[in-house]
């Protein structure tokens, strides 16, 4: 009994939040934790992306009148696994962004909110293997995420104009939608390996998107994210890692009226720290910063300087 339970709480320990893209990824508990496990679990995981540095064909650009975007992602989560091996989850993000861009000669301050796209996956743990001095777990995730969230923000596609002289914005109609009009799927897979205190957990995320509202298709996204990790403390009752996250993000152009949208590409990438914490076999909780280390991006847009995550996750 004392190894069974020793190894619910290392289960529990694997900690990776598998979204980076505001737009795109979805937080699967399954795959944040390496494992499956049994019964009714619910949580929540939010992203704060602080957007302040402006970039033009990946230079940085002059930001004069100190345009910025702030985003808030809160998912809240509820699912069930079937069995050791097989289960659900119905995410519903909260969104809030406020913003501050050039408007023609004007300034525009302002704020979005609302609810943004569902989705439902689904998670299987393709192979498991576990043991006091180690741990090998891969999970792969498939969904769907379904058009909830108001894409009227994309109409602002339809009017963009260049005014001579003033200056450009880099805050658009496509990163202050709440939702995308489309139905769009959801491909993953995570990984997770320990030996002894020494822990490597990796986690990828695909999105299949779809035409959506406004004749606007965002492009498909490629989430991943990952890396060593040190187990602080390791009891039967409770654990707490240090991690080393490398995380990036790799998307092409999005489509407008069948055209190339030129300020939509990005391929990113991003290194900081994350702890992260059990208790018994219910609660399981992380917290990280990612700070950016190289973005590549087309034309002008608003870029992140930071990137906070968090993630709570209890078992019934």
């Amino acid at each position: 009994m004392k190894h069974l339970r020793l190894s619910a709480v290392l289960t529990g320990a694997l900690a990776m939040p598998a979204f980076a893209c505001d737009v795109c990824s979805v937080y699967s508990a399954a795959q944040a934790r390496g494992e499956v496990g049994q019964g009714l679990f619910a949580g929540a995981a939010e992203q704060f992306t602080r957007y302040g540095t402006l970039q033009d064909e990946s230079h940085k650009a002059p930001n004069d009148v100190g345009q910025y975007l702030d985003s808030s992602v809160s998912q809240l989560f509820i699912g069930y696994n079937f069995n050791e091996r097989f289960g659900v989850q119905l995410n519903l993000p909260v969104i809030y962004r406020s913003f501050k861009r050039p408007e023609g000669f004007d300034v525009e301050r302002g704020t979005v909110s609302g609810l943004g796209d569902i989705s439902l996956i689904g998670h299987w743990a393709a192979f498991h293997s576990e043991s006091k001095r180690h741990t090998l777990s891969w999970i792969l995730v498939g969904g769907v995420k379904l058009p909830t969230g108001s894409s009227d923000r994309l109409e602002e596609e339809l009017s963009e104009t260049e005014i001579p002289g003033a200056p450009e914005s880099g805050v658009h109609g496509h990163d202050l939608a709440l939702g995308s009009g489309s139905v769009d799927g959801i491909v993953g897979a995570g990984f997770y390996g320990r030996w002894h205190r020494l822990f490597l957990r990796a986690g990828m995320q695909y999105a299949i998107r779809t035409k959506g509202d406004f004749d606007y298709r965002y492009a498909n996204d490629l989430t991943w994210g990952g890396g060593p990790g040190y187990f602080l403390a390791l009891n039967e009752d409770y654990t707490v890692a240090l991690q080393v996250s490398v995380s990036g993000e790799t998307k092409g152009r999005d489509a407008f009226e069948g055209a190339k949208a030129e300020d939509t590409g990005i391929t990113s990438l991003f290194v900081g720290p994350q702890v992260s914490v059990t208790w018994s076999d219910k609660l399981s909780a992380e917290v990280g910063i990612d700070l950016p280390v190289s973005i590549d991006n087309t034309s002008l847009q608003i870029e992140p300087d930071y990137r906070v995550r968090a993630g709570l996750t209890w078992h019934f």
